[in-house]
């Protein structure tokens, strides 16, 4: 800040008071400009970096709903097979009958997981930039929960999702199917429902969290709707 002070003699206590009073003047009047400046600039960054943030998490969230559409699909033809092995051990198939029923349906015993990939990049720069710390308190709240959301999902997909599944048993299944070779039905069931398990789990953990995105988003527009 600098201030240009006017150049005359002081005549009188009277002068010297209103040059003194004009300095003072001057000096709140520049510190209250530059306040008011550098508020307009944390408001106009915190309001960027929302909207960018929005967008993000909307994006996320459209991948989320991609992901859970996509492992329906991806689920079905394990039920059906489930249930057409299911069926033919409470009937009492022979062993060679249900064999011959799971080699017809081979391409079926699979586990694929649509799983998306979380963007995070607006957030970071918030962070960074320090813009996030001039957003208002609910919103940042509402985002920092959401990506909080995001990181915890990816870590349980990376560390617990498959605990209950017997990776190895699958694979030696997989092999003897490929091969021709005769599987015991109980032990491929139990594989069988392991992997309808871990994609069920996955399938709402997913859930979970687009009603997470979702209610993030929905909370920002009544906040828009009351300002």
């Amino acid at each position: 800040m600098h201030l240009e002070l006017p150049k005359m003699r002081l005549h009188s206590l009277k002068d010297f008071t209103k040059h003194y009073l004009m300095i003072v003047l001057s000096i709140l009047t520049a510190l209250g400009l530059e306040a008011w400046i550098e508020r307009s600039h944390h408001a106009h960054a915190a309001a960027t970096a929302s909207r960018q943030i929005r967008l993000e998490i909307e994006t996320n969230l459209s991948d989320v709903r991609t992901s859970i559409k996509a492992n329906q699909t991806l689920i079905a033809p394990l039920r059906e097979l489930d249930e057409a092995v299911s069926q033919d051990i409470r009937a009492g198939a022979t062993a060679a009958v249900v064999n011959e029923h799971i080699r017809a349906r081979r391409a079926s015993f699979k586990l694929s997981i649509n799983w998306p990939t979380f963007a995070s990049q607006a957030w970071d720069v918030a962070v960074a930039n320090q813009s996030a710390s001039w957003m208002d308190d609910g919103d940042l709240r509402r985002y920092s929960t959401a990506y909080a959301d995001l990181r915890d999902a990816s870590n349980w997909l990376t560390h617990d999702s498959i605990i209950l599944l017997n990776a190895p048993g699958m694979a030696a299944l997989r092999a003897r199917i490929d091969l021709d070779a005769p599987v015991d039905p109980l032990e491929f069931v139990t594989v069988l429902r392991q992997m309808i398990n871990t994609s069920q789990e996955i399938q709402s953990h997913l859930q979970q969290l687009e009603g997470h995105l979702v209610h993030a988003l929905a909370q920002d527009e009544a906040g828009a709707a009351h300002g």
